[in-house]
């Protein structure tokens, strides 16, 4: 059982038998507790600090926990917080573009599935696949080292900053040290960028379909998300070029490798067509180059970063090592030519100071370690075994459904559904039949031309599991009418 359900599980019936004791009654001891539900010590503080910040319980150094003498919130009539409908709705003026803060894109990849149920919806790796030995030996040598706990450099650690240099100029050494500034992961990255690079109520032209996370960052900045079609090939440079002449948008947010969710490259035509076409428009590329870790096994070799090939300042470069480790391994990285660095450099001042020091040092000692290109080589075998093994199974069981672009990196298989079908009522009847899926609609930033899902081959605990989820997804669409293709 995992850590943190042992500590739910302990929290909620502490909670149930609160009622036990009177107001200011003293709880069984910490090792009471550990005697009778045979959890570790650390189970039991961190169940009782749940209740803690419930003020349901209060804990007195050296005398114990007690239960509440006056639990607060709990038992009193609920405040009026109707107000709060004018409040928010009128905080736009009327000629701007109003906020909308939609997380349930995002929610939909982060938020567990039902018990039981397999997840075929996340974003991240299996426990199988990350480096957790590895992390573990580097945030403990870290810890270690002098002056960790100061304040960093507010761009980032240097060293730090070297490699993630190296790693998007590539071979050439395009990007310095200086033109990089350490974020707080991917999402952090895109929300400075896109803060950074366009007002409130501008345009910003997007893939469509798109990773529902940049489009919540932009709309939630007031933002226009405008799509502009991709193929097989990436971005159509003629639809790109008329966008930005029919939107004057000054910005264009592109995964040219592994896009999420349809897993294409953008062809080695159309890279010089595309920073032509944003260059004449006097506009950014924001590069979110989020996939470069995770190519396949069996992926050609990958081109450079747009940015390592960008000496005029066009390309805002994204990368982090989240993915490619763990989700709370919040380290990436922006790289910029420019007057635009200073920009980037203020905004994430402004909205976060700094990324902790001791992270960015953990993240350095793990990429200098010999365990990370042993992790690396891991997880391209791993991520190519389960791809070949959730195509399979789906050309077996929905062979209507199997993609018609196989990727050979990144998590994701972009499944286009038959015309008509409910995707959302389709995914509630996947929940039921015991697997979480992702439906398509908001990886749109407009109408979508047909009902899609997005399925991970990543967050499923083993391939034994993916072809069951592809099994149970079968049965769903049995269920609801979608026809499978199997005779």
């Amino acid at each position: 059982m995992k850590d943190s359900s042992s500590v739910a599980e302990l929290a909620k019936t502490l909670r149930d038998e609160l009622d036990r004791y009177p107001a200011g009654g003293r709880l069984p001891s910490s090792r009471a507790l550990v005697e009778r539900f045979r959890v570790s010590p650390v189970t039991v503080s961190r169940a009782l600090a749940a209740l803690v910040a419930e003020g349901r319980v209060v804990t007195r150094p050296g005398a114990g926990a007690f239960r509440a003498a006056e639990p607060a919130a709990f038992g009193k009539s609920p405040g009026d917080t109707s107000w709060q409908e004018v409040g928010l709705s009128a905080e736009a003026a009327p000629d701007q573009v109003p906020r909308t803060v939609d997380a349930s894109g995002l929610l939909a990849t982060l938020t567990p599935g039902p018990a039981g149920a397999i997840p075929l919806n996340g974003g991240y790796l299996p426990e199988e696949l990350r480096p957790e030995r590895a992390l573990a030996a580097a945030l403990a040598r870290a810890g270690r080292r002098p002056g960790v706990w100061d304040l960093p450099p507010l761009d980032g650690v240097t060293d730090l900053r070297a490699w993630f240099a190296r790693e998007i100029g590539g071979p050439g050494g395009t990007v310095g040290a200086g033109q990089v500034l350490v974020t707080a992961g991917g999402q952090s990255a895109i929300t400075t960028a896109l803060r950074a690079l366009a007002p409130p109520g501008a345009p910003v032209l997007v893939e469509s379909p798109t990773y529902p996370g940049m489009l919540a960052v932009a709309r939630a900045s007031g933002l226009r998300p405008v799509p502009v079609p991709i193929d097989a090939d990436g971005v159509r440079p003629d639809l790109l070029a008329d966008a930005f002449r029919r939107t004057g948008a000054r910005v264009f947010v592109s995964q040219p490798l592994f896009q999420n969710p349809t897993g294409a490259v953008l062809s080695a035509a159309r890279r010089p067509e595309v920073l032509a076409v944003a260059r004449a428009a006097g506009a950014f590329v924001v590069e979110d180059d989020y996939a470069r870790w995770m190519a396949h096994e069996d992926a050609a070799p990958l081109p450079p970063a747009l940015a390592a090939d960008d000496p005029d300042g066009v390309v805002v470069h994204l990368r982090s090592l989240t993915k490619i480790t763990s989700p709370s391994m919040r380290v990436g990285a922006l790289a910029a030519r420019g007057p635009v660095m200073e920009r980037l450099r203020a905004i994430q001042v402004v909205d976060s100071f700094f990324v902790p020091r001791p992270l960015q040092e953990a993240a350095l000692e793990l990429v200098g370690a010999p365990a990370w290109p042993r992790h690396l080589r891991a997880v391209a075998a791993g991520l190519r075994s389960r791809r070949t093994t959730a195509v399979a199974a789906l050309r077996t069981e929905l062979p209507a459904l199997a993609p018609a672009h196989v990727p050979h990196g990144g998590f994701h298989l972009w499944l286009r559904l038959p015309g008509g079908t409910d995707e959302s009522a389709l995914a509630a009847a996947a929940a039921l039949a015991g697997v979480a899926v992702t439906v398509g609609r908001p990886y749109f930033a407009a109408e979508p031309p047909g009902p899609f899902l997005r399925l991970s081959i990543a967050s499923a605990a083993s391939e034994a599991d993916l072809v069951a989820g592809v099994r149970r997804l079968a049965a769903a669409c049995t269920a609801t009418g979608v026809p499978t293709g199997t005779t």
